[in-house]
């Protein structure tokens, strides 16, 4: 029987013990204990499927949690780890070696490019930015001795969007494997392995848990990419994710569907409401017919997502007077809630970048990013509107 992404979402991967428990188990275990010497010889040698070591190797609960998300995803395998940023930082520096070269869109989260700029470099790896919208600039820069691509495939704060399939098709025929963080997007509207993604990172902290709960992450691609590659660096270096929060995001993939599709209104309702607003310099929904890549983001999701951009006119000052006017919309650097959450990316998530820096991604001083959540629409439209009036 064919199954939709929302029943994967509620069965996908449960392992039922002796006792038939109807929610998943929490093997809250850090070891296993073996029946001999022999067996614990054989297992090191070479575990089978549903055989485990240690928890920072695997565990029955993380494990439900990877397979349920890979079905979800429709990739062969993933490896779930202890927040969002293991798993870019992991991803990335189980593929690379001093000397390789990297081609990433410049336009990302300040952790991620904190990542590129200063760690990959400072072990030896050569990496090249572009704008990730422009594809001669990715065709430019990709080289023979390109070894991966990274973009985010909705960029944060500003809501870029990268053509997955075009740039994919680019750094193939070099011979580069591409990586994408998907987390705006969400694994609800995700068609990245279809359109031939290698490597799909999440932050499971996002809209995954939903509930502002448990830091998680989780990298996807083929079963021999991910046990091959992923695994023994993930091991070893020590980024694996607890089981108790594997439960908690088992407890989150159960109701996501319904969240990010009620979020995702929500957003939709709210960009219509605001769009052409005097006291806005830019609402950026990729919803939203005013959106440069509206057909793109249609065509690679299905829809706009549970995210906007808005540029108060009055640069900082103003979007503060915004965003304390905020009754209903909290105020926090987190995203994918189920609370809706808004974030100045100037002087939070992106403060370390230069002001250069800043100006160059069209993060500027007046830009607030908003993650929508599941309050009431009307309420939330409203909220929003009484704030923009005391700017």
């Amino acid at each position: 029987m064919t199954q939709s992404k929302r029943t994967k979402l509620v069965h996908g991967g449960t392992r039922r013990s002796q006792y038939g428990e109807l929610s998943e188990a929490i093997f809250l275990t850090q070891g296993f204990a073996y029946d001999s010497a022999e067996q614990a010889e054989a297992r090191f040698l070479k575990p089978s499927e549903d055989e485990y070591i240690y928890a920072r190797y695997g565990n029955p609960t993380v494990r439900m949690f990877e397979e349920r998300i890979a079905l979800c995803e429709g990739t062969e395998d993933a490896f779930a780890t202890a927040s969002g940023m293991a798993a870019v930082s992991g991803a990335l520096m189980s593929m690379l070696r001093a000397g390789d070269h990297v081609v990433s869109a410049r336009a990302l989260f300040g952790s991620c490019l904190y990542v590129l700029e200063e760690v990959l470099t400072r072990y030896g790896v050569d990496v090249t930015f572009v704008d990730g919208t422009d594809l001669d600039a990715w065709r430019d820069a990709l080289r023979d001795d390109t070894k991966v691509v990274f973009f985010e495939s909705l960029a944060n704060p500003t809501l870029e969007v990268v053509d997955i399939a075009a740039v994919t098709e680019l750094a193939h025929a070099r011979g580069a494997r591409v990586v994408v963080d998907n987390v705006f997007a969400t694994p609800v509207f995700s068609r990245c392995a279809e359109q031939g993604v290698d490597v799909i990172v999440y932050s499971a902290t996002k809209h995954i848990d939903g509930q502002g709960r448990a830091l998680g992450g989780v990298i996807l691609g083929s079963r021999e990419h991910i046990r091959g590659v992923v695994e023994p660096y993930m091991k070893h270096t020590g980024g694996a994710m607890s089981p108790f929060t594997a439960w908690v995001m088992l407890k989150g993939l159960e109701t996501m569907d319904l969240r990010v599709r009620a979020q995702t209104a929500n957003a939709s309702a709210i960009a219509a409401a605001l769009h052409g607003h005097p006291k806005l310099a830019r609402m950026i929904y990729p919803g939203h017919a005013s959106h440069a890549q509206t057909e793109l983001a249609q065509r690679q999701m299905g829809a706009g997502g549970t995210m906007l951009a808005l540029e108060v006119q009055g640069g900082q000052e103003a979007a503060f007077r915004f965003l304390n006017a905020l009754q209903i919309v909290l105020i926090s650097n987190n995203l994918g809630d189920a609370k809706s959450i808004a974030t100045h990316p100037a002087t939070t998530t992106h403060q370390r970048l230069s002001e250069d820096q800043r100006a160059g991604l069209g993060i500027s001083p007046g830009l607030i990013r908003l993650s929508v959540g599941i309050e009431g629409e009307s309420d939330l439209v409203e909220d929003i509107l009484q704030a923009l009036d005391r700017v």
